[in-house]
């Protein structure tokens, strides 16, 4: 667990610095805290697309797979 905290507080740090980032933030379950959910909110499709090639998601994303259970990966807009 404290690996895979510690890539995430990576990714975390460095995507924050990115053009199009609105927010980037993990959240862990209160009943159970090996459940984590990492939340993102991106001005537009592009900016996300433009994360997901990003250098250092390149380089964590795989680490991060590696230490997981499992994956899920939802992408939502808003209602209006």
């Amino acid at each position: 667990m404290e690996e895979y905290l510690q890539l995430a507080r990576e990714v975390i740090s460095e995507t924050r610095k990115e053009k199009g980032f609105i927010k980037y933030t993990l959240h862990e379950d209160i009943n159970d805290p090996t459940i984590l959910t990492m939340l993102e909110e991106w001005v537009d499709e592009e900016a996300l697309n433009l994360h997901n090639k990003s250098k250092h998601v390149m380089k964590i994303v795989p680490e991060h797979r590696k230490l997981r259970e499992s994956t899920e990966i939802n992408l939502y807009r808003e209602v209006e």
